[in-house]
């Protein structure tokens, strides 16, 4: 088994050769010290985010075959004359990075002066009801008023705490032709208490929306104030400005279409039918309710959306959303806590055990979001004991032997995720005859196949003697339904129409060389697509029931073992796939031995046919040409169609030359950079970058309105229509791949 090594800053990578699952992390680092010359004091390792540390194996961390361990080597530091106090030792360690994460005394100040501006600003609103006229500006002190929500551009009521001037420098007033004094308005929300004072500008504030418009007085053209959800438009939503852009009545309803003014930025939402059409306001204009008197002609309260869509405010309604998430019973506030990171509520009595007081802590989280304190792993920590691997046999076992050597234990080095797990049939790219060095009776075109099970392998046994029938369950199970014919546990079946059965892949192993001509002398090969025509239950050697399978070669391409299957592997190139780096590792597994070991009689002969007898230099291989990729006159026609990606695939044309290969090109070319996968229902940016669509569109619902690639600006309303031109191509390139997507 072999790892590679990087440094931190990625400028140099080294492999580690002659490792085993089961050496220790302290091992490892005299290695790397041969390797880097780096002193194993000095190293710090990290593995997916894990600092690696002595006593622990490199099984416990899960580093899998040719997996990156990340070098960082920590500075030498001059000796210190000044002696440091132990609290100031104890603070500096690897593990702490050095960042604050309590609030600091200014900004503490500053928020309390804040609070206490508000609180006074509360009071004086309590204590004077009165309108007050501060002298300038076009609202007065405890004016009833509607505020805009910067954020939302929707209307809300409020109320008028304070006015003041902005204070601007003598270079901005000389800059203006006709300097106009900025007025501020400070206002609270009547609905929201707990967002404070709010300063806005005087085009944010108006008078308080009193006049309602009767059906007959709505005209096309009007800009009103409605109420329009954009999330859910046929539930109550907030107050926005609109314009009416058409107007429908007929003997049962009344329609009315608007376009919806989202603030001053100038996005808008059109076409959106009202349901509210009886609640239509006119917006007044400001200084126009300027003259009358406190009190007098007090609007009607407006009804906003429910805050809470489960219960829709229904008070007399328990709700485990709005209110506690235990109970749901709606009752002293007071004693309710909000999760920090769930925003749910929990009454201190029904938490287990129940809390008598309130925490004094800032952050507090609910039993589900808390993070238990001894299941984290700190740097410089040992790892915790897994409950997975402590019930493995190798965790009791007193045996000695390393059996974390072979490439039977080094798992998946590769993933196929072209196609989903449960897909059918052939795998795009991967021609029959394709050769991989790792991971019955047969007569080439169909082959019978035993089923499994039927053993004890208890004690992590990897086989056993038969002690029991098989069943039709499991991998059994899976096998009989691809045959074309209804499931008999008892007596099999066989198919009649075997061809329209479920295809299954077939790949021979070279173990099976003893048993069958068809297998491979070396590796493993994929054989192509085979069907299955029956399957019975039978007597096995051991006197258990055992399951048989009949499987027929139903595939295209041709047999690997005959001769139109073997000059096509000669066409298409292909040789045996090795795991990355695994022939340099035995070249040197190699030189390591013949070094160790040396016999005397041919240490003789080297010795005196060193100069006379040189071996001459071995004749490179004659390089086979490969079959190019043939395009089909479909395919040409939509790769010319997506003129969109012409520079994408006039790059990955070059590759037709290499065969199936190309495939692997147009799927390095063709890589959605957020999901890492052959983009699906793409979109083509205007900066020429491919993105699925429900990429992009997690992107926009994070408010992150850029290309994910470059970080081009796309706009918040950017129209994602899919290049279904590149969608046809992909869909015929790798058949399959879109299931599951």
């Amino acid at each position: 088994m072999w790892i590679q090594v990087r440094t931190m800053d990625g400028k140099e990578t080294h492999r580690v050769d002659s490792l085993s699952k089961l050496t220790k992390v302290d091992e490892l680092r005299l290695k790397i010290m041969e390797i880097f010359k780096v002193e194993p004091e000095r190293q710090r390792l990290f593995y997916r985010g894990k600092q690696m540390e002595d006593g622990h194996t490199i099984f416990d961390y899960n580093v899998g075959l040719n997996d990156i361990v990340q070098l960082l080597v920590r500075q030498q530091l001059p000796p210190v004359d000044v002696v440091k106090s132990k609290d100031k030792e104890a603070e500096l360690s690897d593990s702490d990075s050095g960042c604050g994460s309590t609030q600091s005394e200014c900004d503490k100040s500053s928020t309390h002066g804040e609070t206490e501006g508000q609180t006074a600003g509360t009071s004086a609103q309590t204590n004077s009801p009165e309108l007050i006229d501060p002298g300038f500006g076009l609202y007065k002190i405890n004016e009833l008023v509607d505020a805009r929500d910067l954020n939302m551009g929707a209307w809300f009521e409020a109320q008028i705490v304070n006015v003041t001037k902005t204070t601007k420098t003598p270079k901005e007033e000389a800059a203006e032709a006709e300097p106009a004094e900025e007025i501020l308005y400070h206002v609270k929300y009547e609905d929201y208490p707990e967002n404070g004072v709010i300063q806005l500008l005087a085009k944010d504030v108006r008078p308080r929306a009193r006049t309602v418009y009767q059906w007959h007085q709505l005209e096309p053209g009007m800009v009103v104030m409605l109420n329009y959800n954009p999330d859910e438009p046929k539930e109550r939503g907030y107050w926005y400005d609109a314009e009416i852009q058409r107007k429908r009545e007929t003997r049962t309803q009344r329609e009315i279409y608007a376009k919806i003014i989202l603030g001053d930025a100038g996005d808008s939402l059109n076409d959106c039918r009202i349901m509210f059409v009886t609640e239509i306001y006119k917006i007044e204009e400001p200084g126009s309710l300027s003259d009358a008197p406190a009190g007098s002609e007090s609007p009607l309260k407006r009804s906003n959306g429910p805050e809470c869509k489960h219960c829709k405010d229904d008070p007399k309604k328990n709700c485990r959303w709005c209110n506690c998430h235990i109970c749901g019973i709606k009752q002293d506030p007071d004693k309710q806590l909000l999760c920090d990171e769930c925003d749910m509520a929990y009454h201190t009595y029904c938490l287990n055990p129940p809390l008598t007081t309130i925490p004094e802590d800032e952050d507090w989280y609910c039993p589900g979001c808390r993070n238990d304190v001894s299941e984290v792993v700190l740097a410089g920590e040992k790892l915790k004991e897994s409950k997975k691997k402590a019930k493995m046999a190798s965790a009791s076992s007193s045996s000695q032997r390393d059996w974390g050597k072979g490439m039977a234990c080094v798992g998946r080095t590769k993933q196929c995720t072209i196609v989903p797990s449960n897909h059918y049939g052939p795998i795009p790219g991967v021609p029959v005859g394709s050769l991989w060095k790792f991971r019955v009776q047969d007569d080439g075109n169909e082959f019978t196949y035993t089923g499994s099970g039927g053993r004890d392998l208890s004690g992590n046994k990897r086989t056993a003697e038969q002690s029991c029938d098989q069943t039709l369950t499991h991998m059994n199970r899976a096998l009989a339904l691809n045959c074309n014919v209804p499931v008999n546990d008892k007596n099999g079946a066989e198919a009649k129409n075997w061809k329209a059965g479920k295809p299954v892949r077939v790949v021979r192993s070279c173990k099976g060389r003893k048993h069958s001509k068809y297998c491979p002398e070396e590796g493993n090969r994929y054989d192509g697509i085979y069907k299955v025509v029956k399957y019975w239950p039978d007597k096995g050697k051991s006197g258990f029931l055992v399951w048989r399978y009949l499987l027929k070669r139903d595939d295209d391409e041709p047999a690997p073992w005959t001769r139109e299957g073997k000059e096509r592997i000669k066409k298409l190139g292909l040789t045996m796939q090795y795991p990355a780096g695994y022939q340099k590792e035995k070249e040197n597994k190699n030189e390591v031995e013949e070094e160790a070991t040396p016999s005397k009689a041919k240490r003789k002969r080297k010795s005196q046919g060193s100069e006379s007898s040189k071996t001459p230099p071995a004749k490179t291989p004659k390089k086979v040409k490969v079959e190019m990729y043939k395009l089909s006159q479909e395919q040409k026609a939509l790769i010319k169609n997506d003129k969109l990606n012409k520079k994408l695939w006039d790059e990955a044309m070059e590759s037709l030359s290499l065969g199936p290969k190309f495939l692997n090109k147009v799927e390095e070319v063709f890589l959605c950079i957020c999901c890492q996968e052959v983009v699906y229902q793409p979109i083509t940016t205007e900066c020429q970058h491919n993105v699925c669509r429900e990429c992009l569109q997690r992107s926009f619902k994070a408010e992150v309105y850029t290309c994910p690639a470059c970080r081009h600006d796309l706009g918040k309303n950017y129209s994602m229509s899919v290049n279904k031109s590149l969608q046809d191509i992909l869909n015929q390139f790798f058949p399959g791949y879109s299931n599951g997507r």
